[in-house]
């Protein structure tokens, strides 16, 4: 009797646990609510940015930028992740409008630049080139890409951010022409930032990156800890992502790749707030710590990328997911698209702020460009 007793018990527990390992999975957005989310924030920054080619006001600055920075090209990474499941045509048209009306060019048209950010769209121009290959639209983007494997330098990201701006675009043109030596060239310049910049702004032992050399000890939080910046470990998750998404199983250097994802994303779960966001500073909560979207994106879009391709546990990694994202859906996203909590441009948890619900960033479309990739994501699980 006892023993019947024990086992009905041992039953019960057995399945109360997997059906709770079930719900996190259960909660999920259904796919066609995800896709629709996608679409009503995107349809939003659509409606205010009708024209691409128009430049971007910084009103504090009193400049105007081309607008083929990074935050758009950032905005145009997402575009293109959504177009993957959902081919509209008008998405296609918008970003081929705005590549060719800026001839499938850099920042200020400088094939010369060694700056990340001023040549990040050349990710755009390689998965539009990809869809309708005409040799003009990798012209500039092969003429950069040459002179940076033709130099000697390998030292040229010395800021986290860089990572996500320039690696996937050498690795992606790799790829996409059979020339090994983009893939190589990446590897040299990810490892110097990695390993050699100021000692390395990788920390194998928390498996995170100082954003660049002042944040590298004796640098401190208000608490004392190491500055972690959200985002600017994001833009390393992404990239990271972006670039085992193109290298075959057998690829040099594609093991160390994996082992960097995997670490940080397992650093980065202990880091999740009980909300499912992620704060600005990820080892001190104090200092401006509240919601954050655009890290949080970037870290969901690592860890559903992780879990679609059995790097990652999907029974860890899954409610972690589910948490976040359904956070950034109900807490985020406005009824007419718009978001909220994005953290505007910067270098560390002091910049951008506030960071709230209605706030407005200095640029509202890397913040639009990390939701789309992180949501895509999400849909594709």
């Amino acid at each position: 009797m006892n023993r019947n007793v024990i086992i009905l018990g041992i039953v019960i527990l057995a399945v109360s646990f997997g059906a709770l390992s079930a719900g996190a999975a259960e909660n999920l957005q259904p796919r066609d609510e995800v896709l629709k989310t996608l679409m009503k924030v995107n349809d939003h920054y659509l409606r205010k940015h009708p024209d691409p080619l128009l430049g971007i006001p910084y009103y504090s600055r009193k400049k105007v930028y081309e607008a083929n920075i990074w935050t758009r090209a950032v905005y145009f990474e997402g575009l293109m992740a959504l177009h993957s499941i959902y081919p509209a045509n008008r998405y296609y048209d918008y970003a081929y409008k705005w590549a060719d009306g800026f001839k499938w060019g850099m920042r200020r048209d400088d094939t010369t630049t060694r700056n990340a950010d001023n040549y990040c769209a050349t990710q755009v121009y390689i998965d539009l080139y990809r869809l309708t290959p005409r040799p003009e639209m990798l012209t500039k983007t092969k003429a950069i890409m040459n002179m940076l494997v033709n130099t000697p330098q390998i030292d040229d990201w010395t800021w986290i951010d860089a990572i996500q701006m320039g690696m996937p675009a050498l690795v992606k043109l790799s790829i996409t022409t059979g020339d090994a030596r983009y893939a190589e060239k990446a590897y040299d310049m990810y490892t110097w930032t990695r390993n050699v910049l100021a000692g390395g702004l990788y920390n194998s032992k928390d498996a995170l990156w100082w954003r660049d050399a002042d944040f590298v000890p004796p640098y401190k939080e208000p608490n004392g800890r190491d500055c972690y910046w959200s985002r600017g470990n994001g833009w390393v998750v992404a990239a990271l992502v972006r670039v085992l998404d193109e290298l075959p199983a057998d690829a040099p250097h594609r093991s160390e790749y994996e082992r960097d994802l995997k670490d940080m994303c397992a650093a980065l779960v202990k880091c999740q707030r009980e909300d499912g966001f992620w704060n600005v500073s990820l080892h001190d909560a104090s200092n401006f710590g509240g919601k954050e979207l655009t890290g949080t994106s970037l870290f969901v879009y690592g860890m559903a990328w992780g879990v679609r391709n059995g790097l990652l546990d999907r029974d860890k990694y899954m409610p972690v997911i589910v948490k976040a994202w359904n956070a950034m859906v109900n807490d985020a996203v406005h009824d007419n698209g718009y978001l909220g909590y994005v953290q505007g441009t910067g270098k560390e948890p002091k910049d951008g702020q506030p960071v709230a619900y209605d706030s407005k960033p200095d640029f509202d479309d890397y913040g639009t460009g990390c939701f789309l990739l992180a949501g895509t994501e999400v849909y594709k699980l």
